[in-house]
């Protein structure tokens, strides 16, 4: 049976267009119906245009359902203040199906903050979590993908976030990546359990005590991407970093790469034999193979995309919401926290 996920119609940079065409592939390629939040007026021109192109031709109409809402947050809003005045915007309306039980899931590639304060106001707090904690998927050397959290939904945290993140990311790497023990790391400036600021010195032992989870002691950035953890925790001002520098290496790679493969008529026709081979290389580095990053430890499913997502990233936001939901994830954090 079909799952119904929410979509912000309004949320990326190229919005409507991104997020029409890429509830349009997820309902092609998924088990899932999708709703199309925003202003009517905008995004039903949008679907319609859509569905007219010749890349659909003859194809049965999608299970597409336009939900009204007036108001939309724009990447230049204020979070905490477009939170508080835009009472109709399609980020708290999506939500809010979600908390009311129409939908099983919500996706937006809009403002990350207003999603974070919209998704903490409207959906709560799962028992036993203070802080909610952003996560993203990275890949890997062994192509299994690993789990960072919190990338930018705390900036400051204390010990018992940390060890919160810990358990949530534990139970999402088990759930949703089918990952059967999860490795936990606590990123920090060394492996030995000397290296560290304050907060991964206090942090430490914590997650050490914590028997149910396969902590892995201290990791350093470079194993974010070797296989060797599956779930690495930080606060929000280190992630976020991290993940912006990821973000940065991997399109300059990317650059020097093509110019390379593209300077010398001998270097063209390797480029043209191992084509598949290069294109193999960003698919690995693209984010829209991975779709969105879950918010964890709010009650219910949000998914929140990256401002420049594309149809495919869309795509595949609704496919990781659509997991999230299937996966009872939130179910598991809080047993598991009721035990630590």
């Amino acid at each position: 049976m079909p799952i119904d996920i929410v979509v912000d119609g309004m949320g990326s940079d190229r919005a409507p267009e991104s997020e029409v065409r890429g509830a349009i592939l997820a309902c092609r390629n998924l088990d899932v119906r999708v709703h199309l939040v925003g202003p009517e007026e905008i995004l039903r021109p949008a679907l319609d245009h859509a569905l007219r192109a010749p890349r659909w031709p003859g194809a049965r109409k999608p299970a597409i359902k336009i939900v009204n809402a007036s108001e939309w947050i724009s990447m230049e809003d204020k979070a905490a203040q477009a939170v508080r005045s835009k009472r109709d915007s399609s980020m708290r309306v999506g939500l809010r199906m979600v908390r009311e039980g129409s939908a099983a899931g919500f996706f937006t590639a809009g403002n990350t903050g207003a999603a974070m304060a919209t998704a903490k106001m409207v959906l709560g707090m799962l028992a036993g979590v203070h802080r909610p904690g952003l996560a993203t998927i990275l890949p890997t050397a062994t192509g299994s993908p690993s789990l960072l959290l919190d990338v930018g939904a705390n900036v400051d945290c204390d010990p018992d976030n940390l060890v919160q993140f810990a358990v949530m990311g534990n139970m999402y790497a088990r759930n949703v990546l089918r990952i059967h023990r999860p490795r936990v790391g606590l990123l920090s400036i060394g492996e030995e359990d000397s290296k560290g600021n304050q907060l991964v010195h206090d942090t430490f032992p914590l997650l050490r005590a914590l028997s149910r989870l396969n902590f892995v002691g201290n990791v350093e950035g470079r194993d974010l991407f070797d296989g060797q953890v599956d779930v690495a925790v930080c606060d929000g001002f280190v992630g976020n970093v991290a993940i912006k520098t990821c973000e940065g290496t991997a399109k300059l790679v990317s650059v020097l790469l093509r110019e390379a493969l593209k300077s010398t008529v001998t270097s063209q026709v390797g480029a043209l034999l191992s084509r598949r081979a290069f294109n193999d290389f960003k698919k690995r580095l693209d984010y829209s193979e991975y779709g969105g990053a879950p918010l964890l430890g709010v009650r219910g499913v949000c998914i929140v995309g990256h401002g420049s997502s594309n149809e495919k990233a869309i795509m595949n936001g609704i496919r990781v919401a659509a997991e999230f939901a299937q996966a009872e994830v939130n179910s598991g954090i809080e047993s598991a926290l009721r035990v630590t």
